[in-house]
Order: structure tokens, then sequence, then C-alpha cells
């Protein structure tokens, strides 16, 4: 009886330690995990931020671009267009 009960005692403890290690074990993996993803994320969030300042440049640019005044001074100077004068323009009605 007391070969069988410290049998039993000695396969609890090793499977106690078992688990304790595999516990261990776990924890580390979810704790660098988590450091990865981590900075997954920070670089994900500066990437973000980078694509945010180009967006708002872009807008500006596009602003810019679509102002009557640069429209007309690209017109003028690139593609050479006037300006009819008042007597050629006629205006159609609906």
């Amino acid at each position: 009886m007391r070969v069988t009960s410290s049998r039993s005692l000695a396969i609890i403890i090793l499977t106690l330690w078992v688990g304790v290690l595999g516990s261990a074990a776990g924890a580390i993996y979810c704790k660098h995990r988590a450091r990865e993803l981590f900075v997954e994320l920070e670089r994900l969030n500066a990437r973000r931020d980078n694509l945010d300042v180009e967006w708002g440049q872009l807008q500006l640019e596009q602003s810019a671009w679509s102002t009557h005044a640069f429209v007309e001074r690209v017109a003028s100077t690139k593609l050479r267009m006037a300006t009819p004068p008042p007597q050629a323009i006629e205006v159609i009605a609906p």
C-alpha cells in the first residue's frame, strides 16, 4: 500500500510540475506575442500618421490647383487661351 501511495504521489507531483512548466511557457509566449503585436501596432500607427500628413498635403495641393486664378493662369500661359470679346459671347437659355 505504501509503494502504491508513493507512486501515485510521484505521478501527481510530476503532473503538477509539467503543468506549472507548461503554464510558465504559455505565459512567456503570451507576453512575447503581446510585445510583437504592440510593436506592429506602433508601426501601423506611425504609417497612419504619415498617410494623414500626406493626405492633408494632397488636399492642399488640390485646392490650390482648383482655384479660379490658377486655372485661368494655366489656360492663358500654357494653353494660350484668352477670354473672347463680349460681342462674341452668346448666352443660350435652357
